[in-house]
């Protein structure tokens, strides 16, 4: 939402101060077809040039990001400190051995039942079951495992993150790409010198058109939307962190809501849950 009323800022402020100080829409109506099939071609022709085909599908899912922000807010926080709760108070209880059926087949588990939001994200499933599951395995030295877990967390947000730095490259190019609107502008201008004045004055001012669309589009719309992706990607790469610090305070001995604890400290902290509520929670949990 946000991201839309921005948009609805630069296109009034840009637009609106140049009416008001006299400025004629004409020219610009008229070159804008042109230079945006120039200035946009080019720039979808260089993407496509600079990036996969996964890496497309990836950049256009991420605009649904861009404009509904992150997926995860403070219920998700709570439903997943409780689910780690739960799972490290039985492998506290009743050993690693207890979680066998919970992590093997988390799609058959009461646990992750529980909390279906969880149980349809992949990522945090096959963290949390992977790492339990090594555990199992008496690969149970914290420090390994934290490193472990880090490094895989920080392959998943550079991943994540391919889409922003693919718009940014996009935007660093559309000044350049504007130019080459404007030259080709001035090649078309140059052509018909012969013309009156009032035609060349015209014809320069649909040139310039590109260069003001190639900043434009810059700096007042993929610019931002590069930048935009990027903050939610982060924002949403704490919630697999809170996952890593509860499963590491697990393996140092920590009690189960010692290691809650932890996590619920690695939550954003607009969404991040009160002591109380996440206590509040805990307590009402119930799982078959």
């Amino acid at each position: 939402m946000t991201t839309l009323l921005g948009l609805g800022v630069v296109f009034a402020c840009v637009f609106g101060g140049y009416v008001l100080a006299g400025g004629k829409f004409g020219i610009i109506l008229y070159a804008l077809p042109f230079e945006m099939l120039i200035i946009g071609g080019a720039a979808i022709g260089t993407f496509l040039m600079a990036n996969s085909i996964g890496g497309v599908k990836h950049t256009l899912a991420g605009f649904g990001k861009i404009l509904k922000g992150s997926r995860f807010g403070k219920t998700d926080y709570v439903d997943m400190l409780s689910l780690l709760y739960w799972l490290v108070r039985l492998a506290q209880t009743k050993g690693a051995m207890a979680l066998e059926p919970h992590i093997e087949r988390p799609e058959e588990s009461a646990a992750f039942a529980k909390f279906p939001k969880i149980g349809k994200d992949h990522h945090a499933v096959a963290l949390i079951c992977d790492y339990l599951r090594m555990v199992g395995m008496n690969a149970d030295d914290p420090h390994q495992i934290e490193d472990v877990m880090a490094r895989e967390l920080k392959k998943l947000r550079e991943e994540e993150l391919h889409p922003s730095h693919a718009l940014q490259s996009v935007a660093d190019a559309l000044p350049a790409l504007g130019i080459v609107a404007a030259v080709l502008g001035v090649i078309k201008t140059m052509a018909s010198i012969d013309q009156p004045p009032a035609v060349l004055g015209g014809m320069i001012g649909g040139a310039l058109v590109g260069t003001f669309l190639g900043v434009l589009l810059a700096y007042g719309m993929v610019g931002p939307c590069a930048a935009r992706l990027k903050g939610v990607v982060e924002e949403e790469a704490q919630y697999y962190e809170v996952i890593r610090a509860v499963l590491v305070a697990h393996l140092h001995g920590n009690a189960p809501q010692v290691a809650v604890e932890t996590g619920r400290k690695m939550a954003p902290s607009d969404c991040m849950p009160s002591f109380q509520e996440l206590e509040k929670a805990l307590q009402e949990l119930q799982i078959g």
